[in-house]
């Protein structure tokens, strides 16, 4: 275990053929829309966009990697020449037809791949390859064949190469100059158009990409009654541009992979310099790159290859549709992570405090605030020990109850045939099984299921003599209390810790209930999420950060960003902005 100003990071293994180290790359450039694009090109990275002077230097440098998109993963073996894997490294012929004939057995059996054969003015042929439903076909042809196909003039065709085609004929579309083999291949399989003339040993990589996009809209898992009502989507394009609206400075980087060997699914590292630890944003990137894997299809994939404690039931990374609540996580010194093709973006380091808080605390005025968090904790503890002290109780400490209450809980369950821990289970796994079904049937009827099914079911439960009612109540007061936790991965947690919680009630009284809490709060307390303490705040203490867990100061209390994420610029405003209007009694 290695300590970087005050945060543990947790040594891993690189891979024998690692990429670069995290850092050794920087650079900002202006990618689709003028979106900066800042830092380390890691495995996976594409780097089709960049200019070619700077691609060949890259290349020259790291002996066996290629100089453009083909790398899907550090540490992977170019081995593999099909599309969506690695193909061959050596550059293009100046033969139109022999790069066509390269390409020809790449994708041999890819039916909806694309050449289409043209002739310029100045009497020499080309080609242009893309997949159908990847590009757009008329965009392409007016903004970006015709202008170049046009250029050739019959006088001045030997004054021209790909790259003084692309800056005198494109000087705004995205187009860029590939040289590779490897490069070509990629481009296509990300859903470019390449050119290919013939008599060049280089070929143009254009991006007019167009696949189906959701519109955006309100996140159905964050609903909020007070905040924007704007929700990412899964076109990782737009996602960004979301974050530059709440976030408008040049300070926000984003750094991009391309993970995964067949899927190459672009992954982009987001953060704000200045604001995020180095060392933090350091060990992302190395995890980043040190992921081979043959596809990524959703950012879950991510989160559970790079978080600190896998085997941990407690989540380490939090996920978020809201680009709200991601901008407000940049803004104290976290990162993000965006994946194309859901509209989930990660959040870390986190602590545990941070799955209790909703983007809506601090949209609300402090006096609601602080009895909305207060009744959420409470909310946690019946979650969490409810039914294991309801078995406890009246399994072992019958005298801790009044007389009337035991007296009236023995006539409840005087008829029930099973002992409290059985009738626990019985409920407990029937109210989960009505939550899936519930979340699983098509809207219109899933919540009628899930309401309808626990009136009934409890109903027919407590007649039939099965189960009591005041284990019916017990269970119904935890499933509404776990409701409250706002970040549904902490929810799911606490669910499954309830039932180890149970089993030690069974067993072992309120005495099992204490070992269980140590447990908990001896594996809390060793938990990190990228070198960060779990329970920091409270454990270690920091008091300028301890008045945000528990309860929401007022804005003006808030002065400074938390330490255990921004060890740099920490001011976030001036001490003194307590409102004061004049004339007004203080």
């Amino acid at each position: 275990m290695e300590v970087k100003s005050g945060v543990r990071i947790r040594p891993r293994r690189r891979p024998q053929e690692s990429a670069v180290q995290p850092g050794a790359e920087q650079g900002s450039e202006a990618q689709s829309g003028g979106e900066q694009e800042s830092g380390a090109r890691g495995a996976g990275a594409p780097e089709a966009s960049l200019p070619a002077k700077r691609r060949t230097r890259a290349s020259a440098d790291r002996p066996g990697r290629t100089s453009g998109g083909g790398r899907a993963s550090a540490g992977a073996q170019p081995a593999q020449a099909e599309p969506g894997g690695h193909a061959s490294q050596q550059r293009l012929h100046r033969g139109l037809a022999d790069n066509l004939a390269v390409l020809h057995e790449l994708f041999h059996g890819c039916s909806d791949v694309q050449f289409r054969h043209l002739e310029l003015e100045a009497g020499r042929h080309a080609a242009v390859v893309y997949f159908t439903g990847m590009v757009e076909l008329e965009e392409l042809s007016e903004e970006a064949l015709v202008p170049l196909l046009t250029a050739f003039h019959p006088h001045a065709v030997g004054d021209y190469d790909p790259k003084q085609l692309v800056g005198r004929s494109l000087p705004v579309a995205q187009a860029d100059v590939v040289q590779t083999l490897d490069d070509v291949v990629d481009a296509i399989v990300l859903g470019r158009a390449v050119l290919l003339i013939d008599g060049f040993d280089a070929a143009v990589s254009l991006t007019t990409t167009s696949p189906p996009r959701r519109a955006i809209s309100e996140p159905e898992t964050e609903s909020v009654v007070r905040g924007p009502r704007e929700g990412f989507t899964e076109d990782i394009t737009v996602n960004m541009s979301l974050l530059r609206q709440k976030l408008r400075t040049p300070k926000l980087k984003s750094v991009p992979y391309y993970v995964g060997t067949y899927t190459k699914t672009e992954v982009r590292l987001v953060y704000i310099e200045g604001l995020a630890d180095q060392q933090v944003i350091a060990e992302a990137k190395r995890r980043i790159e040190g992921i081979e894997i043959d596809g990524v299809l959703e950012s879950g994939y991510l989160e559970e290859l790079i978080e600190d404690q896998p085997l941990s039931p407690f989540p380490q990374f939090q996920y978020s549709e809201r680009p709200d609540t991601v901008a407000a996580q940049l803004l104290e010194g976290r990162f993000a992570i965006l994946t194309n093709g859901t509209p989930f973006a990660l959040v870390a380091p986190v602590t545990w405090w941070q799955f209790l808080q909703a983007s809506e605390d601090y949209y609300e005025r402090f006096f609601l605030v602080y009895l909305v968090r207060v009744l959420r904790y409470v909310s946690l503890f019946i979650a969490l020990f409810l039914p294991a002290m309801y078995i406890a109780v009246t399994t072992y400490h019958q005298d801790m109850l009044p007389t009337n209450l035991v007296i009236s809980i023995a006539a409840a369950r005087e008829s029930i045939p099973f002992p409290a821990i059985i009738e626990a289970l019985i409920m407990e796994l029937t109210f989960e099984a009505l939550r899936e079904a519930g979340i699983r049937l098509p809207r219109a009827v899933g919540h009628a299921v899930s309401i309808l099914g626990a009136l009934v079911i409890g109903e027919a439960a407590v007649e039939a003599g099965i189960v009591s009612a005041p284990m019916v109540i017990i269970v119904a007061l935890t499933g509404i209390a776990s409701f409250t936790v706002p970040r549904y991965n902490a929810a799911i947690a606490i669910r499954l810790l309830r039932f180890p919680m149970m089993l030690l009630g069974a067993v072992l009284g309120m005495f099992g209930l204490v070992i269980g809490v140590m447990w908990v709060t001896v594996h809390l307390c060793k938990l990190r999420s990228f070198g960060v303490p779990y329970l920091s705040g409270f454990a270690p203490y920091k008091r300028q950060e301890v008045k945000d867990l528990f309860v929401r100061p007022p804005w003006w209390e808030m002065v400074y960003r938390p330490s255990s994420y921004a060890h740099q610029n920490r001011k976030r405003m001036n001490k003194q902005m307590m409102p004061r209007p004049e004339g007004n009694p203080q």
